[in-house]
Formats: structure tokens, sequence, C-alpha cells
């Protein structure tokens, strides 16, 4: 694992905040050049630290209305390296995790409606070799979103 030191945490805690905030100013409030910003945010990049920048959007912006949590059982646990690619193919899921616990995988989704959610369901998710049971946790709502702490007493050089 690539060692992270002070500055690295210092220039991560202001990224993670506005990912479009230009590197003179992440310079000025670390106390460095703005060449140095760029040469530790390249390399913490090349270094997978880093993973991604952009931008959030609103899913109900863009009529995605419910937030669901699905439980997928699977007949054997080695099924989902066949599993994944189809779920690939259903855009409205957008995470999807292989788990311990009562469930082989956990996949998240977002549909317009119920009747949306019903319909990926049962002619798309529960339709794929493999799949023998879900399990549909509706999220009623998003109260905490937030990147990993950054800062942590232990980590702390």
């Amino acid at each position: 694992m690539e060692k992270i030191d002070k500055l690295d945490r210092q220039i991560l805690n202001i990224v993670c905040k506005n990912a479009r905030i230009p590197f003179k100013e992440v310079a000025e409030v670390c106390g460095v050049s703005r060449a140095a910003i760029h040469q530790r945010v390249q390399r913490m990049t090349d270094t997978n630290v880093i993973t991604g920048s952009g931008y959030q959007i609103n899913p109900k912006s863009l009529g995605y209305n419910t937030c669901t949590y699905i439980g997928v059982v699977l007949e054997r646990g080695s099924m989902y390296k066949d599993v994944v690619p189809e779920f690939e193919k259903i855009p409205e899921i957008v995470e999807c995790h292989f788990t311990t616990g009562p469930y082989t995988m956990l996949i998240k989704l977002y549909a317009t409606d119920n009747e949306h959610l019903m319909e990926l369901l049962n002619t798309k998710i529960q339709e794929i070799p493999g799949v023998t049971n879900t399990e549909t946790l509706i999220s009623l709502r998003q109260s905490v979103r937030r990147e990993i702490p950054i800062c942590r007493d232990e980590f702390e050089d």
C-alpha cells in the first residue's frame, strides 16, 4: 500500500470536498508550490489512492426516485463471476458487492418508481441463471453520504 504522509492527507481532505478546486488554491492552503500539488495528486492517482473524480448526480433529478438494496442468493457462490456480467448489462444497478452473510451478493440500484423496480426484479434480476432468491430493501432517505475519514489519529505519522 502506498505510504500517505501528512501533506497527502491534507491534499486529499481538500480535493475530496471539491475535485475541481484549482491546484493553486490547494497549494496556498498547504503552503507548497502548485507543481508539488500536481505531482502529489498525479502520484496518488497513479498508485490508486485517488480512484476517480467528477460530478455526483442526484438520481432524483433524472427521475430515479427509488433507491434499493437487493440481497441476492446464488445457487453456488462461485457463480458470481457469471452473474456480475449480467448485472453490468442492467444500467440501473450502480453497485455490486460479493459478500459474506445471508446473501451471496448485494446490489444497489435506482428505479423510477416501485413498478419499475418490480419490472427489474421480475424480468431481469430474477431471470439471471444462478439467482435463486432476492430480498429487497427500499431506502426511504439517505441520511449520510461521505468519503472515508482521511485523517485519523492512528494513521498520523
